[in-house]
């Protein structure tokens, strides 16, 4: 049992010769997987047992005691959808991920997802088929009716068996039995076209071509009645995704995708999955294939036990009966997992960047969390600190964060702000005892780097740092005025500039959003005599503090139901507030441009500077 720092137990595993197995995790090259699980793990505790089978049962109840987060832990994956047609006196076909055995229709499943539901659109359009989820009798037909989309079986419009006609059409389509129909829809494509409308005439072409392409993906034909399932798992790194493809009588009733993070050797990962994934004894077909008999020696022997069921795990090869539809139904869940773990592996972030970064910046660990910060304000107005965080090089926006400044409300000074935001997110994670994150990157050049990086001192944290200067895309390390300049295409580059403009979106929105809040709604409320009620009404008439002051004392008195004597006080004092904001705009742009200038100015020196170095 591997713990990390905080005690939890974090993976559980097994091995005939353990030192063996531990001393490989230590020596060598290793893998991502590996290294993940040495850099959070910090002891590692044990338990002997007699055999094999004791190992296996003693692994389950660790397993299902602690839920050791690099152990499989089952959770559904997006699995392909079906088409289901309803067991209503009036049926509707939908898409749909989860079956119900309620009598209804189902085909499928169908990876082609566009495909179906250009499909499904087309069925629509061409059958009259009722939309509404939930069949209710009315007197009046919907708009569905009146555009020639349904036949109204809500109103009696259309008699049951009709209208099942139109139901047995599609599940016609839907069995391969479809060719007349088929053909009746190609034979009103061209005479669309030969009637100019080339819109139906589109429509009826995109429809056959999703036929086509649906009619194609049943790979698995009938070949035995006999209830199996087939699973078959891709790894990369400790990312592994199981596909489970359902067989009964003879027909494929589904397929179960399931997305797991396990530190186990590939030979362990059967008999986990297996044990995670069936749970009921009524759940076990008969027959169980897999593409490898590696440590599936007694999981039989489990199954029986636990279930009293005589299912047999049947290793798929090629001298056994069947064998090369056997194969193929396997090379299927082989192929749902790969595409899955495709999937995850875009969805999980860019390795190549970190990767790149973890060089470039000499970093000591892979930075699979990146936190990044930056300060926005005007002229020193509503500062706000912003904290986002990237993990494995996506946005991880659940951890993301703001802080209203204290210490520099009112003046602007870019270095205490970051400082200010700095030390209350690292001393609320040190007392809370969180995970911190492996890269800290600023926006900002060699001044904010070296703040942040005194305030980490002082902490006593050591979290590299990193900022990103916008001019020239450099970047700086602490104490090192030579910037680190990177291929404009670099991939760590790019990464870098995601963060960096992330955060600046979610600084300037957050102080965007309290601006507006002052000068939209606090201003009515500086009016004396004005509550939360008359301040709604004031702001649904007049809108701003400007438009009330420009309005007449009538206008005033009307919509707020008062005398002529208030409206005017209320007018005179709308028009005070209204020149001193006046005034504070002034001030604002004004501290705007003098701050553009400064920023100009010190541009051109820097570039002076240049020159002088450079002769």
């Amino acid at each position: 049992m591997w713990r990390n720092p905080q005690g939890t137990v974090i993976y559980v595993g097994k091995a005939k010769n353990l030192k063996n197995r531990l001393s490989s995790y230590f020596s060598g090259s290793k893998d991502i997987k590996t290294r993940l699980l040495i850099s959070r793990a910090q002891s590692i505790e044990y338990i002997t047992t007699a055999n094999e089978y004791e190992a296996f049962l003693l692994e389950n109840n660790l397993i299902k005691k602690y839920s050791p987060r690099y152990n499989i832990n089952l959770k559904d994956g997006k699995s392909y959808p079906v088409l289901r047609i309803t067991n209503d006196k009036f049926p509707r076909l939908f898409k749909t991920r989860q079956m119900i055995q309620d009598g209804s229709l189902y085909f499928g499943p169908f990876p082609d997802v566009t495909a179906l539901d250009t499909f499904i659109d087309t069925l629509y359009k061409l059958y009259p088929l009722r939309h509404c989820k939930q069949f209710k009798e009315r007197e009046y037909p919907c708009l569905y009716y009146h555009i020639g989309r349904c036949k109204a079986p809500c109103c009696g419009k259309i008699d049951k068996d009709s209208y099942n006609a139109y139901i047995g059409e599609i599940s016609e389509l839907l069995e391969g039995k479809g060719k007349e129909t088929e053909e009746k829809l190609s034979k009103e494509m061209k005479e669309a076209a030969k009637a100019l409308n080339f819109e139906k005439a589109a429509r009826l072409r995109d429809g056959i071509r999703a036929l086509l392409i649906m009619q194609n993906q049943n790979i698995v034909e009938d070949f035995s009645a006999e209830d199996r399932d087939y699973i078959a798992f891709w790894r990369e790194g400790e990312l592994a995704s199981f596909t489970v493809l359902k067989i009964r009588e003879g027909k494929v009733q589904g397929r179960d995708n399931y997305r797991v993070t396990s530190l186990n050797e590939d030979e362990e990962l059967l008999p986990e999955f297996i044990n995670a994934y069936y749970t009921e004894d009524s759940e076990l077909p008969p027959a169980i294939y897999v593409p490898t008999q590696s440590g599936l020696d007694f999981m039989e022997r489990w199954l029986k036990e636990n279930f009293k069921t005589e299912t047999k795990i049947v290793l798929v090869t090629e001298e056994m009966e069947n064998a090369r539809r056997h194969k193929a139904a396997l090379d299927m869940a082989s192929q749902n997992a790969h595409e899955d773990i495709i999937r995850r592996l875009r969805e999980r972030g860019d390795i190549p960047a970190l990767q790149e970064l973890k060089e470039q910046l000499r970093l000591k660990n892979l930075p699979v969390r990146i936190e990044g910060f930056d300060i926005a304000h005007i002229g020193g107005k509503f500062p706000v600190a912003s904290l986002i965080s990237f993990y494995n090089g996506n946005p991880d926006k659940k951890n993301y964060r703001y802080f209203r400044l204290k210490t520099t409300n009112g003046i602007i000074d870019d270095f205490q702000s970051m400082r200010e935001a700095v030390t209350r997110r690292y001393t609320r994670l040190l007392n809370e005892g969180s995970e911190l994150p492996d890269l800290l990157l600023i926006d900002g050049g060699i001044g904010q780097v070296n703040a942040v990086e005194g305030v980490l001192r002082a902490l006593d944290l050591d979290i590299p740092v990193a900022g990103l200067a916008k001019r020239d895309e450099e970047i700086y390390r602490p104490g090192d005025s030579t910037p680190i300049s990177l291929p404009k295409r670099s991939d760590a580059l790019r990464l870098l500039q995601r963060v960096r403009d992330e955060t600046h979106r979610f600084a300037t929105s957050r102080n965007q959003r309290l601006r507006t809040k002052e000068n939209v709604v606090s201003a009515f409320s500086q009016i004396s005599g004005i509550g939360p009620k008359r301040e709604k009404i004031l702001i649904q008439k007049f809108v701003t503090i400007e438009g009330l002051a420009k309005a007449q004392e009538a206008e005033v008195a009307q919509a707020l139901n008062v005398k002529a004597e208030k409206a005017a006080e209320i007018l005179m004092q709308a028009r005070r507030l209204s020149k001193e904001r006046e005034a504070k705009k002034e001030e604002q742009m004004k501290s705007l441009k003098e701050a553009g200038t400064t920023k100009e100015i010190a541009a051109h020196n820097e570039y002076i500077s240049s020159l002088a170095d450079m002769a």
